[in-house]
């Protein structure tokens, strides 16, 4: 029999997406042959699908799409093991597919998304087969849909390597300001906005009480560390607290296009270029793998690893 080497396991997984230790099974029943292998990990059908689910999916892809009136958004993500299955096309066009499905259906949540149909099928099925064929667990795991509520706008930012990515809904004042390309474009300038300097709240008021008293604690035990003297304390927490909003909440944000503007400016000349008062109403960030425990393998030292199992 034919050796297996490390370039044939990665090779088949390349052509066929699988997870190493399927191709390198397959290469094994096969003699080495590429093209049987091929063959086998088709017919290998949907059976160690469920086997995979216990892995950890922390890479994938997010996918956002915004209809052609800019009144719906949606932005999600679908996880995989691995970013190299990230990066299949495949892999991609099933994000892009469900991504889709949520704007046209509006599912409210992931169970409901699952039970959907789609080509066919269920959300569910459709991802289980992919699982079988690509050899790594996949979830959808969160999305968000934005339907404009009244005069407003959605804009979306998606980061180039499909990371991460952004709604955000403007209010718009009236239906005229809504369809205005300066309000359009000022609802796309929030969205990279929120993306890159990772806004949490839309403004102070809907930080919520506990955070907020959290960060007052921590800022009172810093002075008391230095040794300030409580006299002065409540001016000093206050030009902290002024500085964490900067930080945290979107409109009271410098640009990032311009650290000499705050993001309520942008707005407010806006607000007066078209003359009707902007205001934004939500935002939603996502950012792929975030608050999941990532494995910290490497492709080279996965083929390694799988060849030493022999």
């Amino acid at each position: 029999m034919a050796e297996i080497t490390a370039a044939m396991v990665k090779d088949l997984r390349e052509k066929t997406g699988a997870g190493m230790m399927d191709c390198k099974k397959a290469l094994s029943e096969n003699g080495g042959d590429f093209a049987k292998a091929e063959d086998w990990l088709r017919l290998k059908g949907i059976s160690k699908a469920a086997s995979k689910g216990a892995r950890i999916a922390a890479e994938g892809l997010v996918a956002v799409t915004v209809a052609a009136d800019a009144r719906t958004g949606v932005v999600v993500e679908v996880n995989s093991e691995t970013d190299f299955v990230a990066r299949n096309p495949d892999f991609k066009r099933l994000t892009e597919q469900v991504a889709e499905l949520v704007a046209k259906a509006g599912p409210a949540d992931v169970p409901a998304l699952l039970a959907s149909p789609m080509n066919g099928k269920t959300v569910k099925d459709v991802v289980t087969e992919a699982v079988a064929k690509i050899g790594e667990n996949l979830s959808i795991r969160r999305f968000s849909r934005f339907v404009a509520e009244g005069p407003s706008v959605i804009g979306s930012y998606l980061h180039g390597d499909g990371k991460l990515g952004v709604l955000v809904e403007l209010g718009a004042g009236n239906a005229a300001a809504a369809e205005n390309p300066e309000v359009q474009a000022l609802a796309r300038e929030l969205a990279l906005q929120v993306a890159g300097a990772f806004s949490q709240y839309v403004s102070r008021d809907q930080v919520p009480a506990d955070v907020l008293a959290r960060e007052q604690d921590i800022f009172k035990e810093e002075l008391r560390q230095a040794k300030k003297p409580e006299a002065i304390w409540e001016k000093i927490l206050t030009g902290k607290l002024e500085k964490y909003f900067e930080q945290i909440c979107l409109v009271d944000q410098l640009w990032v296009k311009d650290d000499k503007k705050k993001m309520k400016a942008l707005i407010a000349e806006t607000s007066k270029k078209v003359g009707a008062e902007l205001t934004v109403r939500r935002f939603a960030r996502l950012k792929v793998g975030e608050g999941i425990e990532k494995r910290k393998e490497d492709l080279a030292a996965e083929v390694a690893k799988t060849l030493g199992s022999r």
